[in-house]
């Protein structure tokens, strides 16, 4: 007798559990939507729109990855907003890349007060070939890396002034 009970509460535990559910299925509108979100691009700025570093052909970009919590980063600002200032004329573009959030890039920009060109980083720094912050690398007006620093540095100093107006 107590085996029969055993058996039909097995059987009922296996048909509940057994039970077809219910599955949500998603309009192609909202995933169109979702995707319209993710962005595929490396680089946004501040307001989302896509940025690759070929947008900026023509010109000499000097790249900085940073973060919001690294010192070193931090430290090294205000010379590169000097070096922004002496190489204005020499077709040079600084962008400040974090992979941190919009939000949180926005808060440091108001709270610091630089005025520096930053950047959102959609990718992972690793396929970078970033291991620390913060890295810099320096593209010249074809598009092509030609230089890179890791670690802080003294971006006003004459001698890296002169490296950065030798790129070619």
């Amino acid at each position: 007798m107590h085996l029969r009970i055993v058996y039909f509460l097995i059987l009922g535990v296996v048909l509940v559990g057994c039970k077809e559910q219910k599955t949500k299925t998603t309009a192609p509108e909202a995933i169109e939507a979702i995707a319209d979100k993710v962005s595929t691009s490396t680089y946004e700025d501040l307001e989302g729109n896509p940025i690759e570093i070929s947008d900026y052909k023509g010109k000499r970009v000097l790249l900085n990855y940073w973060a919001t919590w690294c010192r070193p980063c931090i430290e090294e600002m205000p010379d590169m907003e000097k070096a922004r200032t002496i190489l204005e004329k020499d077709n040079y573009v600084f962008l400040f890349a974090s992979d941190q959030s919009v939000e949180k890039i926005n808060k440091f920009k108001e709270a610091r007060g630089f005025q520096l060109e930053f950047i959102k980083f959609n990718g992972v720094y690793a396929e970078e070939n970033v291991s620390a912050l913060p890295a810099t690398f320096i593209y010249n007006e074809v598009g092509e890396q030609v230089l890179r620093f890791d670690g802080g540095l003294k971006w006003d100093s004459p001698e890296m002034i002169e490296k950065l107006r030798a790129v070619k």
